[in-house]
């Protein structure tokens, strides 16, 4: 019989959704903007800190919008959105946006699609929320290199050394198969290992782990979005607090991508 572990202090992990941050525009200075909530936070910035930063403010910074007045729909895209009543020249965008179509449903009005980035989502990850009226965003170009982008800004102006600065998640709202809801995934990441790989170790028991790689960076932008809210105007949520719980080296959300020859439903 094993006897039972003593009592420690409990493991905690702070979620702070910051405030401060005005409407972002293209050619806005967002490091400027982030790095100014998180001075006016009162919380500063800490070495192990990581930056969670929802795609749409990284989308409208870097001119990812689509002014759908000067948007020509092909003949595909009418016939979709006359059969599903939606907009034909946001249903246009979405076709463009898309390296592969891998659903497209009209009784429902659901597309799904591979973007370029490899990611597989909704409408290619173009959205009409909290943009002006005739305006679609789309996905950063590069959602790594606005991380990676993003933390070197930060870095320099808290005064951290490369290896110090704090890690930096872009995130955005993805549905999953096989459960009802969305929630919000890493689509970039700069700074911390995305996946923590606890393969070849044993669990308490004495049994050695052979397929658990657990995407840390998903749990991370999901725990941001319960403080971050999508109505509440809090784009930017400082995680404190989290220790990476295997010594991988730090990657990019390119990692999170599942290989096309292990998809299973490809």
């Amino acid at each position: 019989m094993t006897s039972a572990a003593p009592f420690g202090p409990p493991a905690e992990l702070r979620v702070l959704g910051l405030g401060g941050i005005p409407e972002v525009r293209p050619g806005d200075d967002l490091a400027r903007l982030v790095g100014d909530a998180i001075a006016g936070s009162g919380a500063g910035l800490l070495a192990g800190d990581v930056v969670v930063v929802t795609h749409k403010v990284v989308s409208k910074a870097e001119g990812r919008l689509v002014d759908l007045r000067g948007v020509t729909p092909s003949p595909f895209a009418r016939g979709f959105a006359e059969r599903t009543g939606k907009d034909a020249r946001q249903v246009e965008v979405v076709l463009r946006e898309s390296r592969r179509i891998v659903r497209m449903e009209p009784e429902r009005g659901v597309i799904i699609a591979e973007t370029a980035h490899g990611l597989i989502c909704a409408n290619a990850g173009v959205d009409a929320s909290n943009v002006e009226p005739e305006t679609v965003c789309l996905l950063p170009i590069d959602p790594d290199a606005s991380a990676a982008g993003l933390r070197a800004a930060l870095g320099e102006r808290f005064g951290f050394t490369a290896e110090e600065t704090p890690g930096v998640v872009v995130t955005d709202s993805f549905g999953r198969p096989w459960r009802s809801g969305i929630v919000n995934v890493a689509i970039g990441v700069a700074g911390l290992a995305p996946l923590a790989d606890y393969r070849g170790r044993q669990d308490a028991a004495g049994y050695k782990l052979h397929v658990s790689v657990l995407a840390v960076a998903d749990e991370l932008a999901a725990a941001a979005e319960l403080v971050a809210n999508k109505l509440d105007a809090r784009p930017v949520v400082l995680v404190r607090g989290y220790v990476p719980p295997t010594a991988s080296p730090p990657g990019t959300g390119r990692d999170l991508i599942l290989d096309p020859t292990r998809d299973l439903f490809r």
